[in-house]
């Protein structure tokens, strides 16, 4: 029986809920990347959280990432956070995304992203995030 939103903010009552991607196929993609523990690192345009679209991480909180629909699919914690610029992005941390293989697939990837959320430039600043999985609401719990 799937985890209720109110469930898991009963068990993490500090956790912000948040969505990976753009649409349901990035989401679902995102999240499996996570659960087979390729992704452990995730970035977003700092202009979406500073005018409240996106809740800012803090390291050390446990959030909880949701379902394209709205259900509690994983809770990470967030072990690692800097502002960067796009174009200062490196290798190690293009790969922790566990989107692409090297770091010019995710700039590609990016651009687009960033190009259909508000718009791309080089130099945006990026709020670059490590995490590591916490919980899978999908598997049983023991």
């Amino acid at each position: 029986m799937p985890v209720t939103l109110e469930e898991a903010k009963s068990r993490y009552p500090e956790a912000k809920t948040f969505k990976f991607g753009d649409n349901r196929a990035l989401c679902g993609r995102l999240l499996s990347l996570v659960r087979l523990g390729k992704k452990k690192a995730t970035c977003g345009a700092l202009r979406d959280f500073k005018n409240g679209t996106e809740s800012m991480p803090v390291i050390g909180r446990r959030d909880i990432a949701l379902d394209w629909d709205g259900t509690p699919a994983l809770v990470i914690e967030t072990t690692e956070l800097s502002i960067r610029r796009f174009c200062d992005v490196d290798t190690d941390f293009a790969l922790a995304e566990g989107e692409d293989e090297t770091l010019e697939g995710w700039q590609a990837g990016h651009r687009a992203f960033f190009g259909r959320n508000g718009g791309w430039q080089s130099d945006m600043e990026l709020v670059c995030e490590r995490f590591c999985m916490i919980e899978d609401f999908a598997k049983p719990s023991h």
